[in-house]
């Protein structure tokens, strides 16, 4: 029975095919940016759906705080501080230049208003603080922004301070900080609601968020402005709409209105022509099989992981899904097993490629019933039907 082990065969399509009538799709290409690098992202599969000069490296300004926030929802998450904690303030915190949130030497802030700080008011003074609270000092808390880049797979960034002021070591791209920012809103879903606040108040100075877009479009929720002379303007924006996510970077625009009209062309032009679809959940079974020679005639199969892809919208109906199965499986099956393959295309290019799984074990049956069943096998037509169908 081993070769009958290898061979494989079509058994099933789960999804609607498109008739032969259907319309091609067409995808115009993306709009001109006036940006030295962008990228457009599907927040939630990674996939990429615009982008220029996205592997250049460039000074991010002030972006470089979502990674300093991203250092402290870490470490709020792994129980090292609290959202209550009193953090001291430095001179070198209370001196630092640039944007603030006016906080005191000699005084103790919470880190919740910190973080506020930080995201809302893009304070240099709290971002020192912070690193100065959580790594002993700002250039320890670099080392460890490095380490969480490298874990995040920037290979293009590296940090030598929590706020962004210019250093010629410096750096990142926007591809990378697309990466910290689908991890940001994955990872820390309560954390990524204080950058969608418009306003924060502390030492009786109000400050608005400097994200435009926030005020522009209710879908936008965040992210991050950031500018200097050498970076110039930039913005990670990240906007959600009928169960679609997107994240955007431009970097290097000429002023603030120009971050934010770009940013939003690509926005558009993300939810006009791609959407994120919700095709397997994990676990849900997809088939029931045969089994031989077990103490069950069938079982459960299905994916360990879910399926997510981004499509042109209005491709979903257009998305052809087969099960390709062993055409005979003998018990015993373990929970987990591969025992197949779950192939997505669309217009006759493979998407992916995923395992189908038993969801459930079948043990082996006693010497009789497996006898009968060999003898069936002997005689079973593998040549054509559906030999799997219980």
């Amino acid at each position: 029975m081993d070769w009958q082990r290898r061979c494989f065969a079509t058994v099933v399509a789960l999804m609607m095919v498109a008739s032969a009538s259907s319309a091609p799709l067409i995808i115009p290409a993306p709009p001109q940016i006036g940006s030295e690098s962008y990228i457009l992202i599907d927040a939630t599969t990674g996939e990429r759906l615009a982008s220029e000069n996205e592997s250049m490296r460039l000074p991010p300004a002030s972006l470089t705080k979502i990674m300093t926030s991203y250092i402290i929802a870490d470490e709020i998450e792994a129980g090292r501080i609290t959202l209550d904690d009193r953090v001291p303030i430095s001179v070198k915190a209370w001196r630092m230049e640039g944007s603030r949130m006016f906080i005191r030497e000699g005084t103790e802030v919470s880190v919740s208003d910190l973080l506020r700080g930080i995201i809302i008011q893009s304070g240099n003074d709290a971002s020192v603080a912070m690193a100065e609270y959580i790594a002993g000092d700002e250039d320890a808390f670099a080392g460890l922004m490095n380490q969480t880049a490298q874990a995040l797979g920037m290979a293009n960034t590296h940090f030598m301070n929590a706020t962004g002021l210019p250093d010629e070591m410096h750096y990142t791209t926007a591809e990378d900080l697309a990466k910290l920012t689908q991890s940001l809103i994955a990872r820390f879903p309560q954390h990524y609601k204080i950058y969608s606040e418009k306003y924060f108040s502390y030492n009786d100075i109000r400050q608005a968020n400097r994200n435009a877009l926030l005020w522009r479009d209710d879908t936008v929720d965040g992210v991050k402005t950031g500018h200097t002379q050498a970076a110039g303007y930039c913005l990670v924006a990240s906007a959600e709409k009928d169960d679609t996510r997107l994240i955007s970077v431009v970097m290097g625009t000429r002023d603030e209105q120009a971050r934010a009209a770009e940013s939003q062309k690509l926005l558009n032009y993300g939810f006009r022509y791609f959407e994120t679809v919700n095709l397997y959940q994990a676990g849900a079974s997809l088939k029931r099989v045969r089994v031989w020679s077990g103490l069950h005639e069938t079982l459960e199969v299905g994916l360990d992981e879910a399926v997510v892809l981004t499509v042109p919208r209005g491709a979903r109906e257009q998305l052809k899904a087969e099960i390709e199965l062993l055409p005979v499986i003998e018990a015993p099956v373990t929970q987990g097993q591969s025992l197949g393959t779950l192939v997505l295309s669309l217009d006759d290019d493979v998407l992916i490629e995923r395992p189908v799984v038993a969801l459930n074990a079948v043990q082996q049956a006693g010497f009789f019933a497996s006898l009968l069943d060999d003898i069936q096998l002997m005689f079973l037509d593998l040549s054509g039907g559906d030999p799997l169908a219980p």
